[in-house]
């Protein structure tokens, strides 16, 4: 396991590697190394933040990664060029309904640790989050409940716009 400072630098680099990805896709001859700034922001990203503490869960994330890796490269085998617009938005409603996922998570968590309080039972079987979320005062998870609230929403907006999108482009 890494220490957070690890995972807030790698953090740092991977948004470093992200932006000039996306600086040099603007460019077709820059596009080929834009890419694999990309591609090796991305697994930064991934590694480091598997690899970070209170991560668990490995028994369900491989398998996960698995199964998105194998569809994705599937998906990508089978797209024509003149399609890419489709694939686009397709995945990009799997970012919305990730960010509806995540947050949902969030509140679970935040609403367990809320019942613990009201009778006073241990935290010691509580996920690193939720352990996270314990130690916050009420102020501070006023703020967590706005912001699972706001991410809920601009996930689901994200998801319904991709989606339609999709149907739009694909006729």
């Amino acid at each position: 396991m890494l220490g957070q400072g690890f995972v807030s630098a790698a953090a740092i680099a991977a948004s470093v590697l992200f932006i000039l990805s996306l600086g040099g896709l603007s460019n077709q001859e820059k596009a080929k190394r834009a890419v694999w700034y990309g591609i090796v922001g991305m697994a930064v990203a991934v590694v480091f933040t598997a690899l970070g503490p209170g991560i668990g869960g490995y028994w369900v994330m491989i398998p996960m990664m698995i199964i998105g890796s194998v569809a994705g490269w599937y998906v990508a085998k089978r797209v024509a060029m003149t399609e890419m617009p489709q694939l686009v938005a397709a995945l990009h409603s799997f970012v919305g309904l990730a960010a509806v996922f995540v947050a949902w998570s969030a509140d679970l968590e935040r609403r367990r640790v809320m019942a613990a309080r009201a009778v006073d039972a241990s935290m010691e079987e509580f996920s690193a989050f939720a352990a996270l979320v314990a130690t916050k005062a009420p102020d501070e998870l006023t703020v967590l409940q706005i912001e699972v609230v706001f991410a809920i929403f601009i996930g689901a907006i994200t998801f319904t716009g991709s989606v339609i999108a999709f149907g739009k482009l694909a006729g």
